[in-house]
């Protein structure tokens, strides 16, 4: 089988970490070989998270090579494009429809790019803008958006629900599972395979 590259990307606290850890069991379940990494500097400040996550028949590294990213999921808009470039050619863009404001923005340091839409249409010509944020809502936790997208993104890899399921069910605490397997299953629902 060959190396699936996934890159989730977005903001401290939308859950970015969880979902990494979700598709990586997910992966391993289903017996791949997988690689995982991230970086996460100023999380708590509202700064930028990336995880990469690899997976295949043999994988030495975690990190993924520059253009070679088969989906870049993105828990805000902005963060979609800071890694564009990762994406690689025919690669799927998953965007969460929702903009967190920078602090460099709110406090007037940097302008707001108003061309965010043409910008997001350029760079991301195979891309799918999901509202994680309402379908959270809907299942009754705004914090639940990274496994609505962890479920649309289920629909685009060749793993299997019950492995996604039994994922959820081995890394969420379980005072959240029920929640996060709803937003999981809301996920899945909107972008079926």
């Amino acid at each position: 089988m060959p190396t699936v590259n996934i890159a989730l990307v977005g903001v401290g606290g939308q859950g970015i970490l969880l979902a990494s850890d979700v598709l990586s069991r997910a992966a391993l379940l289903a017996g791949r070989d997988v690689k995982k990494s991230e970086v996460h500097g100023m999380a708590q400040r509202g700064g930028s998270v990336v995880s990469q996550v690899r997976f295949g028949d043999h994988i030495y590294s975690p990190l993924i090579p520059d253009g070679e990213t088969n989906v870049l999921v993105s828990f805000e808009f902005l963060e979609s494009l800071r890694y564009a470039d990762t994406l690689a050619p025919g690669g799927l863009a998953l965007i969460n429809d929702q903009i967190i404001t920078p602090i460099t923005v709110s406090s007037g340091q940097q302008p707001w790019p108003e061309d965010l839409e043409a910008r997001l249409e350029k760079a991301f010509p195979n891309r799918r803008v999901i509202d994680a944020l309402t379908l959270a809502r809907d299942v009754g936790n705004l914090r639940t958006v990274n496994m609505v997208m962890a479920g649309a993104l289920s629909c685009h890899l060749d793993l299997l629900e019950p492995t996604w399921l039994q994922a959820i069910q081995e890394v969420v605490p379980a005072r959240h599972r029920e929640v996060n397997l709803r937003a999981f299953a809301a996920g899945r629902a909107l972008l079926p395979s």
